[in-house]
């Protein structure tokens, strides 16, 4: 299923209920990030309300657009969608910085992410991709095809958080995940090198030799361990706001 495809059905399902309909992440920004064929479109979803009937009659969409590669529209009212910047900080942060509206009007007009919720939401996902990496490399055990999997599988996920760190120092993350990660290793103190590898794994499979998987997985998860300490001393408020 294209893009096109999935506004057309979703056209169909809403009416005039539907009110936006918007590409983000690395697909929207273009670049080496999104990898045709490899990578997934993430999708945003505007609508006046969310009847279960309208979700059933979805049901053969969402499915057909999973089993493309990607992951189930993210679906907000409009309602929703103004009053959740605080507890989706992450989140917004990115649609806002990278999106192509597909449908309907541009939905960010008065939309922003505060520094504190950027800054709590941003602790707690750290921790949270750390812990679940942990669990990823228990199960993966010495099967270093496993290893490799787990590595690629998780890095869409922990440059979100990178994106977050570089966005709480006042920076513009840049586009590329190589990059991503050498911004991040030169504030924090980690090694990118590992980062780098899987970067390169995602745009060719046969980048990193089977009997390199498990060093690469070392380094990987000493680096997010090393980030989940660099977050968790962060303070809860931009310097100039400290009270004095």
């Amino acid at each position: 299923m294209t893009l096109d495809e999935l506004v057309t059905q979703l056209r169909a399902a809403y009416g005039t209920a539907l009110r936006s309909v918007v590409l983000y992440g690395s697909a929207a920004a273009g670049g080496a990030e999104h990898v045709a064929k490899r990578s997934d479109f993430n999708v945003l979803i505007i609508v006046d309300e969310v009847p279960l009937g309208r979700l059933r009659e979805l049901s053969a969409v969402t499915r057909a657009w999973r089993e493309a590669g990607n992951h189930p529209p993210m679906t907000f009212t409009e309602r929703e969608w103004r009053a959740s910047s605080d507890v989706f900080a992450m989140e917004y942060a990115d649609i806002l910085e990278r999106n192509k509206v597909l449908y309907g009007d541009p939905p960010f007009e008065g939309i922003t992410v505060a520094h504190d919720d950027l800054r709590l939401q941003l602790e707690r996902e750290a921790m949270g991709v750390l812990l679940r990496l942990r669990g990823a490399v228990l199960l993966a055990g010495n099967d270093s095809g496993e290893q490799l999997k787990l590595m690629t599988a998780s890095l869409s996920t922990l440059m979100v958080v990178f994106r977050g760190i570089l966005r709480l120092a006042g920076r513009t993350p840049p586009h590329g995940y190589a990059e991503i990660a050498r911004e991040v290793a030169a504030l924090t103190g980690i090694e990118a090198a590992p980062f780098e590898a899987i970067a390169q794994q995602i745009r060719d499979s046969k980048a990193i030799p089977k009997e390199r998987a498990q060093a690469v997985l070392g380094a990987y998860l000493t680096a997010m361990e090393a980030v989940t300490m660099y977050v968790s001393a962060l303070p809860n408020t931009r310097p100039s706001e400290d009270h004095r």
